[in-house]
């Protein structure tokens, strides 16, 4: 079976449409998706990148053109968050948190969902309280783990091998060591998934 790597960040709505994606291609191929939540904050500050919304005109040509373009292929909803950009440290502590629990991926469709569907400032503790609470996990041990050294670090160290990889930004994907940066590379990685295993 072939599978591949997904590094992401919440606060990327790139992101959000590669997670969607990447669902659709293992429905399709029966691949196996690893997830890497990292901090891409820490990603653009090692490699001196930014965010496409710092040039206005690009920010403002993937918000109303770009985004639903591809959001409309891939038959989602998608709605640009009026509180971005999101801190999305504590988040990405809890996808961390969350990485060995069984429901980590309905984990991950909730977060991403809450902020570009949903709309909603996820950068709001009380906020992410309410919304994990309303989808049934265990609110008070995740807020409590993200206060832990022990994720603290093991982000950090993700986000640093990362890094490392060669990564400048998110989505990132990799599939038999090469790298593919941004969801709308994905059709590469489809073609990918289309050739027989030898």
């Amino acid at each position: 079976m072939k599978e591949l790597g997904f590094y992401f960040d919440f606060g990327s709505p790139t992101a959000f449409l590669a997670n969607v994606r990447l669902q659709q291609l293992r429905s399709k191929y029966g691949i196996t998706v690893n997830f890497y939540p990292v901090l891409l904050g820490g990603i653009f500050k090692a490699t001196g990148n930014s965010s496409p919304a710092t040039v206005p005109a690009k920010g403002q040509y993937m918000q109303k053109h770009d985004l639903p373009r591809f959001a409309r292929k891939y038959g989602v909803p998608l709605n640009f968050n009026p509180h971005f950009p999101i801190n999305t440290l504590q988040l990405m502590r809890a996808a961390t948190a969350m990485y060995e629990d069984v429901n980590f991926e309905i984990f991950i469709n909730c977060i991403f969902k809450s902020i570009w569907i949903d709309g909603l400032n996820m950068g709001d503790e009380r906020v992410v309280e309410s919304v994990l609470i309303q989808n049934k996990f265990d609110s008070i041990n995740i807020l409590d783990q993200i206060k832990t050294d022990e994720v603290k670090q093991t982000l950090i160290k993700n986000t640093e091998e990362a890094i490392n990889r060669g990564l400048f930004g998110v989505p990132t994907i990799f599939i038999n060591d090469e790298m593919f940066f941004g969801q709308d590379r994905l059709d590469f990685v489809e073609a990918i998934l289309e050739k027989p295993i030898k």
